[in-house]
Formats: C-alpha cells, sequence, structure tokens
C-alpha cells in the first residue's frame, strides 16, 4: 500500500512540474512576468495553455478576473 500511495505522489509531482514549466514554452520567464492589471489579452475563453503558447503568447491562471493568455514583453537588444 505504501509503495501505491509513494508512486501516485511521484506522478502527481511530475504533472505538477510539467505543467508548470510548459507555461512558458518559447518565451522566457521575465518576459512573461507582467503585472495583472497591464496584461493584454492574447487568447480567447477557454484557451488552453498549450493554444496560448503556440500563439506566443503566455499562460498564468493564478490570478483571477485577468486575461490568462496575454502577450508577452518583448525583449529588446540594446545596441551601442
Amino acid at each position: 500500500m505504501e509503495a501505491r500511495a509513494l508512486w501516485l505522489l511521484a506522478v502527481v509531482l511530475a504533472l505538477e512540474i510539467s505543467s508548470s514549466s510548459a507555461q512558458y514554452v518559447g518565451l522566457s520567464e521575465s518576459q512573461c512576468a507582467i503585472p495583472a492589471k497591464d496584461r493584454v489579452d492574447c487568447g480567447y475563453p477557454e484557451v488552453t495553455p498549450e493554444q496560448c503558447n503556440n500563439r506566443g503568447c503566455c499562460f498564468d491562471s493564478s490570478i483571477p478576473e485577468v486575461p490568462w493568455c496575454f502577450k508577452p514583453l518583448q525583449e529588446t537588444e540594446c545596441t551601442f
């Protein structure tokens, strides 16, 4: 019974890690660090994290009543 519980815990943790790392596919975490009030909607109702990322957008569902799929910050290169 204990082995079964440990296996289940490992599966749940693995799923949580993979879902959180999929939030910013192809984007740096800093590009998606946008305050909730400044988010520009990039999705549509019921958009999944994968669909959002495929549009080149960030996905963060941790804050209710703001866009969960939103445009990332554009990183600019400094040229001197």
